[in-house]
């Protein structure tokens, strides 16, 4: 199939706007929790929906006052919080545009990010931030205010005006409040009902895997479309009684954001987690229904969980269990279904591991909703026969996250599901993804040699390569800038490899090379939150890390791991050699976006040598 398509289930009015959200909930939700705020001690506090509409007015009253005006940029530089969610809708309801910035970026990335967008003012987490800001305060000479969230004790006002920065002392919140008490409820509303579908909600910058980020420019009827329609084709998942999300991913990131709004259009209750070092107890204490992640983290959660089994010289019992869990999946989408044999072992199971694994992601939720990368087939099957569904979805900046995703009852495993309803998918004679519909952005902003290139002929070009299956299921091989031809003249997807190779526990990052090369290699990096564990596991305890690195065991152990990988393609796309690196790729190496995409042709410049020796 080439083209298809699902009619919308969701439409935009053409007067609707985010901040409308809040005042529906408080009229029709008026005592229920929307949101909910941790509390020192790891307790957690409901705040009702007229409760969050009334802080949202206030501290957008304080916006006012302080002079931010409509269709201005506002930037937001913090961790994943509660006060994160707070001020985003509170500069939508001043109609300004809220910029989000990686809380981890450099002062080089900050810089360009809010003097692209010419943000005007600034919210950062903490002074640490604000320092970072003020090296570069001239820089940004359109930068007039930046407020901090969490304001450390000792920090002298002379200290802030050397570093460049007009920053009131207090926290951020408190100070904004306090300064729009006397702004009156009508000057605050006319403002707000400036705004229409095709107002400017948000500007965020992709990842810049190629070169330097492109600020997307996305409309409120972007996040609404999306939303929208998302709500009303997972009914289950998010309009059940009790429905709660945990939101530990960052909010500078677009999946992150559409789940903010989509959480306050159902309403369900959401939480945020901060530090992700406490994710496990938060989990734990929040219980959440639906569980959002990337791939990354269901990996991890799966590795650690089988870690934790072979410490306890239980191993064989958790390798078993995920076998079942695996089977009794397929066997889901069999035409008979799972045999009563299966059924059974699958029960016993259940008792002996998998509750134990629901009961680490909270123990309520029976589905979570994955995307970024693929998550692989296997490891879909595994969790589903745990008992919590993954949902893949697919989507970019520009298509304001999904622009595909599983629906709820009817997964495919292996595929990123369905369009969104409304969306229509293509395929290109080349193979790539094509994308229309009313949830695309606008615009690259001050870049409109970029924009036509990505809006070609009225579709959005993504980049990536797939294809459809007979019931317009989609199915991603990877990146088209991404695609490797060796000498011999075949084409390799790296994706596919990449993506088992890392499953591994040991394995942290890899890199398929071989792009005019006689054969297919990997770089390697190793994971060193399971490397010591895995060397008392072989024997190898006290080893230095450089010794481990070049072991024979070490080596066998990632051979398996990249065999994995080859079996998914064939032998003349499948990885020959590969190289363990000394080092890793991280955001601090430059060789990791702030989303954690490798940055290929930054890798490939700095590890030339190591490629160059995977061929002599």
């Amino acid at each position: 199939m080439r083209e298809f398509s699902l009619p919308a289930r969701y439409r935009v009015p053409a007067t609707g706007h985010l901040p409308e959200l809040l005042t529906a909930n408080a009229e029709r939700h008026a005592g229920a929790a929307v949101l909910a705020r941790k509390r020192p001690g790891g307790t957690w506090e409901d705040v009702s929906a007229v409760r969050f509409r009334d802080e949202v007015r206030a501290v957008a009253k304080g916006l006012l006052a302080s002079g931010v005006r409509p269709g201005e940029r506002v930037g937001l530089l913090s961790r994943t919080r509660y006060e994160w969610t707070l001020l985003d809708f509170a500069i939508w309801t001043v109609g300004a545009v809220s910029v989000p910035v990686y809380e981890t970026s450099s002062p080089g990335q900050i810089a360009w990010v809010l003097r692209d967008s010419g943000a005007r003012a600034l919210v950062v987490e903490n002074e640490r931030h604000r320092a970072r800001v003020g090296r570069i305060a001239g820089d940004l000479p359109e930068l007039a205010r930046v407020w901090v969230l969490d304001r450390e004790e000792g920090h002298r006002e002379e200290d802030r005006r050397e570093e460049g920065v007009n920053g009131p002392g207090g926290g951020a919140v408190a100070e904004l409040t306090a300064a729009g008490a006397d702004v009156a409820d009508a000057d605050l509303d006319a403002t707000t009902s400036a705004l229409d579908a095709d107002s400017p909600a948000t500007v965020i910058y992709t990842s810049g895997t190629t070169g330097r980020p492109k600020g997307c420019v996305l409309t409120h009827r972007a996040f609404l479309a999306v939303c929208g329609n998302i709500l009303a084709t997972t009914t289950p998942l998010f309009r059940a009684e009790g429905a709660s999300v945990l939101l530990f991913l960052p909010l500078s990131h677009v999946f992150a954001r559409m789940v903010e709004v989509a959480a306050l259009l159902a309403p369900v209750r959401l939480g945020h987690v901060p530090d992700v070092h406490s994710l496990t107890e938060d989990l734990a204490t929040f219980r959440p229904t639906i569980i959002l992640g990337v791939p990354r983290i269901f990996e991890k959660l799966f590795n650690s969980a089988r870690a934790d089994a072979r410490e306890r010289h239980a191993g064989w019992l958790f390798d078993r269990a995920a076998a079942t869990a695996a089977a009794y999946s397929r066997a889901l989408d069999a035409p008979r279904g799972p045999s009563p044999l299966l059924r059974a072992r699958r029960a016993a199971y259940d008792r002996l591991v998998y509750r134990r694994l629901r009961a680490v992601l909270g123990g309520r939720a029976a589905h979570a909703i994955c995307g970024g990368a693929p998550l692989g087939e296997r490891l879909g099957h595994v969790y589903r026969g745990i008992g919590i569904t993954v949902l893949e979805g697919y989507g970019l900046t520009e298509t304001c996250a999904p622009t595909a995703f599983n629906p709820c009852d009817a997964p495919r495993m292996g595929t990123v599901g369905l369009p969104l309803p409304g969306a229509t998918l293509r395929i290109d004679e080349d193979g790539e993804v094509l994308v229309r519909g009313e949830h695309l952005f606008t615009a690259y902003l001050n870049n409109e040699r970029a924009t036509r290139e990505a809006m070609g002929g009225g579709w959005f070009h993504t980049g990536d390569l797939g294809s459809l299956d007979e019931d317009g299921y989609l199915t991603l091989v990877g990146r088209k800038k991404e695609i490797l031809v060796t000498a011999g003249g075949k084409n390799v997807a790296p994706a596919v490899i990449e993506d088992r190779v890392r499953a591994h526990e040991l394995v942290a990052e890899c890199m398929v090379v071989g792009d005019g090369r006689p054969f297919v290699g990997a770089l390697i990096t190793v994971d060193d939150k399971f490397l010591g564990r895995w060397a008392e596991r072989s024997g190898l305890g006290g080893l230095p890390r450089e010794e481990l690195l070049t072991h024979p065991l070490l080596l066998a152990a990632i051979q398996e791991a990249v065999d994995d990988g080859n079996a998914a393609v064939s032998r003349a796309e499948s990885v020959r050699k590969f190289r363990v690196l000394p080092g890793r790729f991280t955001e601090e190496s430059g060789h990791l976006t702030p989303s954690l995409k490798l940055k290929r042709h930054v890798v490939a410049e700095d590890c030339a040598d190591e490629i160059d020796a995977l061929y002599r």
